[in-house]
């Protein structure tokens, strides 16, 4: 016997429900179009200078540039390989102890007030302490990127497993599933919408620190790109670095964003919209 539970669906979606399609990605684009606007027009009229904020025309250039010399593939490749196997490095735990912290309410109340504590600390904060006891090399980057993964993977693991309705739970008991049954066909479909937003939160924390790392101790990367910008004053390719990493994070939310739509099949939309 398979238990199933229906849940909202996403934040996008419900933000955007009964829009078509085609006005729903109108929407979407008319603020960044409004944006590449202003700036367009503000480089044209000499405010803020050009030293401040270069023209888009002067960025486009420079993303082809640095495409033709096959500068900008190789700094992006470095970046997506350090988030790959940073974030495999950092959500396995994160779903473990995630778990062990929803299902295990004695185990939940001895570790979560020092957890907690220390996931207000920012990434930043923690390096120089992994510095002594990783090194400066790519290790410092894996642990980093894995360490500010891992930490949004288990408050979603954790509080999505907690928040199951004790109501279902007790239908598992008095269905008599045995705990991993109960895990499996109640537990585990009413969490996954919360899991997944916590992947994706975790995916962009992933991206943040990568950055941060890269700007820390790299000779390559997107984060080193901008450094590489900044200290030569060309502002442009800082400008350029940043579209990237947007770019390739909004890509990699909206494939999270696909997967968690097909491993849930048992949630489905209202036809009428309501």
């Amino acid at each position: 016997m398979t238990l199933t539970v229906s849940a909202d669906p996403p934040a996008e979606r419900r933000l955007t429900k009964g829009l078509p399609v085609w006005t729903d990605i109108a929407y979407g684009i008319s603020l960044p179009l409004a944006l590449l606007l202003a700036w367009g027009l503000s480089s044209r009229f000499g405010w803020p200078p050009e030293q401040i904020l270069p023209a888009p025309q002067v960025v486009w250039a420079t993303i082809v540039e640095l495409w033709s010399d096959g500068s900008l593939a190789e700094h992006t490749l470095q970046s997506l390989r350090r988030v790959a196997i940073g974030f495999a490095i950092g959500v396995p735990p994160g779903l473990i102890i995630g778990a062990a912290l929803g299902l295990l309410p004695r185990v939940r109340a001895f570790i979560w007030p020092v957890f907690t504590a220390v996931a207000q600390v920012n990434m930043l904060a923690w390096l120089p302490l992994l510095v002594l006891f990783v090194g400066i090399d790519e290790e410092l980057k894996y642990v980093s990127i894995a360490w500010s993964t891992a930490i949004p993977v288990i408050l979603a693991t954790t509080r999505s497993i907690a928040d199951v309705s004790p109501k279902l739970v007790e239908l598992g008991r008095v269905l008599d599933f045995t705990p991993l049954q109960r895990v499996s066909t109640i537990v585990l479909p009413a969490a996954l919408p919360s899991l997944f937003t916590g992947l994706r939160e975790g995916l962009a924390a992933a991206w943040q620190s990568l950055v941060i790392v890269e700007l820390f101790a790299s000779f390559e990367g997107l984060g080193y790109l901008m450094t590489w910008g900044r200290q030569l004053f060309q502002l442009e390719l800082v400008i350029v670095a940043m579209l990237v990493i947007a770019a390739i994070g909004l890509l990699l939310n909206a494939s999270l964003q696909y997967l968690e739509r097909f491993v849930q099949p048992w949630k489905t939309e209202d036809p009428h919209g309501s």
